[in-house]
């Protein structure tokens, strides 16, 4: 069921427009997150949808309510920042019972709501220390707490991972997620981690200069990018330059190789110049199960990562590299070794702007 709606949502700042016509239906108690790189306008639909900016044009409802005249703390809903935002002067239990104490809360309600908090992120023997004494982690589990504390309808994070070190990020992503799960709340989360948004998500909205270029489950995201700005900004892609052979038959040259593709080709002219994505765990030096295509190439290039070992091989005047793992028992191939790489043809995907 809908829950959060933005219909034709657009912001501009002065002659610069930053959203172009954004639209989309968010179910409730869905995980979305918005990807893309800075300054593409990620953050300002967080911002809209918050109410801490104003849409020049469009409409943003939840549960059916036109948000437009609503001023932020109006809205029921719950932020959490980069920076973790908590009140200094504020031991632990005030800083998450700040929102309910501006709500009127009894006080009797303001102390369990707090100690429910404090167990949902497994912090309640830290309830009397004070900000500086916490670390990163523990700071923004409690920015957490304090954004849940009030009940709001949805949740919105912004880039609340971004100040912490690698390890701790994967462990509080993972626990973001299990208690968005266990609340069933809607929440949107904006990132620019890919990995962030294709581990945690169930849809992701990837963003290009003020536009969704495209929106859907992290599996099609990263299997089936709608265009070249997705496919190369999710994961490691390989470019490859090909020359249309015969339309009709979706066939293309790589340098003297001829190959079938499945994506049909009829758009395009004889000898008209494409370029297809390929991914590199797509690509191996034995018999795939689905394997119905082989390039020969040269190895120009071999890198050993410890468990996986890089190879780029030059096919027609295209590089396409390739990971596999290691294993001590094989030879890893060798630069200037003649190779055929086995991949399917459902592999090779047409980009598209």
């Amino acid at each position: 069921m809908t829950f959060l709606t933005l219909s034709h949502i657009q912001k501009s700042f002065g002659p610069v427009k930053v959203v172009h016509d954004f639209n989309m239906s968010i179910d409730k108690g869905e995980f979305i997150s918005f990807l893309g790189p800075s300054g593409c306008g990620k953050t300002t639909i967080l911002r809209m949808v918050a109410g801490f900016e104003t849409p020049t044009g469009g409409t943003i409802t939840i549960d059916g309510r036109d948000q437009a005249n609503l001023k932020p703390n109006r809205r029921n809903i719950g932020m959490v920042f980069q920076a973790y935002a908590l009140f200094p002067n504020m031991n632990v239990f005030d800083n998450v019972a700040f929102g309910l104490k501006i709500h009127g809360m009894a006080k009797a309600d303001i102390e369990k709501r707090v100690k429910e908090m404090l167990a949902l992120i497994h912090l309640e023997h830290l309830a009397e220390r004070y900000p500086y004494q916490l670390s990163g982690g523990q700071q923004q589990r409690i920015a957490l707490a304090r954004a849940l504390a009030p009940k709001p309808q949805v949740l919105l994070l912004d880039e609340p991972l971004s100040a912490l070190d690698a390890k701790i990020r994967v462990s509080l992503r993972e626990e973001i997620r299990q208690i968005q799960q266990q609340l069933g709340i809607t929440t949107v989360f904006v990132t620019h981690d890919q990995e962030e948004a294709l581990s945690i998500s169930d849809r992701v909205v990837v963003m290009n200069a003020g536009r969704a270029d495209q929106i859907g489950t992290p599996f099609d995201i990263y299997n089936r990018p709608a265009t070249r700005f997705v496919a190369s900004f999710v994961g490691t892609l390989n470019i490859i330059d090909a020359v249309v052979a015969d339309p009709a038959a979706s066939t293309v040259r790589i340098g003297e190789q001829v190959i079938s593709l499945k994506e049909p080709l009829a758009a395009n002219k004889a000898g008209a110049t494409v370029q297809l994505a390929l991914r590199p765990e797509a690509v191996s030096l034995t018999e795939r199960p689905n394997g119905n295509l082989s390039l020969t190439g040269r190895v120009v290039s071999s890198h050993f990562l410890g468990s996986v070992i890089r190879t780029g091989v030059g096919v027609g005047g295209n590089v396409i590299s390739f990971d596999s793992f290691n294993d001590p028992g094989v030879k890893p191939p060798a630069v200037g070794d003649t190779v055929a790489l086995r991949l399917d043809a459902g592999d090779l995907l047409l980009l598209r702007e």
